[in-house]
């Protein structure tokens, strides 16, 4: 990695004429890890997770450079404007219950050519029928269970999404698709997470990463064989545009089975704080934000305004942001990450002054955007751009 005094004075340069708090992308890292994930992905499309960028202006930049081809939207909502922000390829990962947009999918022949919904229950698709208001056909993709079933399936691991497991499952949903009128089958997608999304070498943790890396080598076999046969399942009865699999964390491992056809991948993009445990690859951090010490209630502790920005998923402490420039800094135990006010402590507290700027690093990618309203892309030592992101453009779309 470079010298962080050096990466902090440069973030420090270019954002002079701004107030903190602020949020900069790191262009040079984001493109570097761009290039990253194509060159794992083997000559295979990487479609891009919104939800991991939630800014138009670096989709549009990222799906620029060669070995990005699609969009994975996040709501349906979502995907419909994207689709008429001209993106013309967006895949829905996630079953949506939104009336009102499938009323509008079906009515709007362009939105509906470019967005595929994801289904894994025929009563999604009575779902769609009762809200239409317009003919047009509705593109559909399946999602299949990736989970990884020990001891006759009493004990899980993964995460709890379709409940479609064998190809006996999956098959018997797309003729339920093809039989009726209005829909059409085009896609597959089987998402590991607990390969993509797990890191497995976690500091401080030996044991657990072993455990972690052994778990994850005999979920990626029992997958790679299940999902050729739910493939080759499915492909009888529809003649399939696409398979999609794997993420960030299993990219180079998800392509290498012949099933698949693309990978999706977002996260890798920005490299936030849980995607540093991880063998498969090493991202550069590419996505901060800085807040700016407001006090100094002591030797070896500094205040910063708010950054109690916590991650979705289970609460913990590494769901938090984490301090990252200057180096040696951490949260008081006994207060955190504040909603208005938080205290650092640490060696490099003695040199930080009132108005002086600490830079963090999110614990997941895109929910960073649902805190500012503005990126501010830096290339060397300034503000090349300041780009809206989607609640900078007035979308909120959980």
């Amino acid at each position: 990695m470079s010298d962080p005094f050096a990466v902090r004075a440069r973030y420090d340069r270019a954002t002079a004429h701004l107030e903190a708090p602020l949020a900069v992308v790191d262009l040079d890292a984001f493109e570097a890890n761009a290039r990253d994930l194509v060159r794992r992905a083997q000559g295979k499309p990487v479609r891009v997770a919104s939800k991991s960028v939630r800014c138009r202006a670096l989709l549009e930049r990222v799906l620029g450079i060669e070995g990005f081809a699609g969009v994975m939207g996040f709501t349906l909502a979502e995907s419909l404007w994207l689709a008429r922000s001209g993106f013309g390829d967006v895949l829905l990962a996630y079953p949506s219950a939104d009336r009102v947009g499938f009323g509008e999918l079906t009515a709007d022949p362009e939105a509906a050519a470019a967005v595929t919904v994801m289904v894994d229950d025929p009563s999604q698709l009575d779902l769609v029928d009762a809200a239409r208001s317009g003919n047009e056909q509705v593109r559909v993709c399946l999602e299949m269970d990736t989970s990884l079933h020990l001891l006759g399936g009493r004990v899980r691991i993964g995460s709890r999404r379709s409940p479609l497991r064998t190809p006996e499952q999956l098959r018997g949903l797309a003729r339920e698709v093809v039989r009726r009128p209005g829909f059409r089958l085009v896609g597959l997608m089987a998402y590991e997470g607990h390969v993509a999304g797990v890191g497995d070498a976690v500091p401080g943790r030996p044991l657990y990463s072993r455990a972690v890396r052994r778990m994850q080598a005999l979920a990626r076999r029992e997958l790679a064989v299940r999902r050729a046969e739910v493939v080759r399942a499915v492909r009888e009865v529809a003649d399939l545009e696409f398979v999609n699999g794997g993420g960030t964390g299993s990219v180079q491992h998800t392509v290498a089975e012949d099933a698949v056809t693309e990978v999706a991948a977002g996260s890798g993009l920005y490299v936030p704080r849980l995607f540093d445990g991880y063998t498969s690859f090493r991202g550069r951090p590419a996505a901060l934000f800085a807040q700016p010490v407001v006090r100094r209630p002591g030797a070896g502790a500094v205040t910063v305004l708010g950054g109690g920005y916590p991650a979705s998923g289970p609460a913990g402490r590494d769901r938090l942001p984490v301090p990252w420039l200057p180096r040696g800094l951490s949260y008081d135990p006994r207060e955190g990450a504040g909603e208005v006010q938080t205290p650092l402590l640490g060696a490099a507290a003695a040199d930080l002054r009132v108005g002086d700027r600490v830079w963090f690093r999110h614990a997941k990618a895109g929910e960073l955007c649902e805190r500012f309203e503005t990126l501010h892309l830096v290339e060397g030592d300034r503000v090349v751009a300041s780009v809206p992101t989607y609640r900078g453009e007035g979308k909120t779309f959980l």
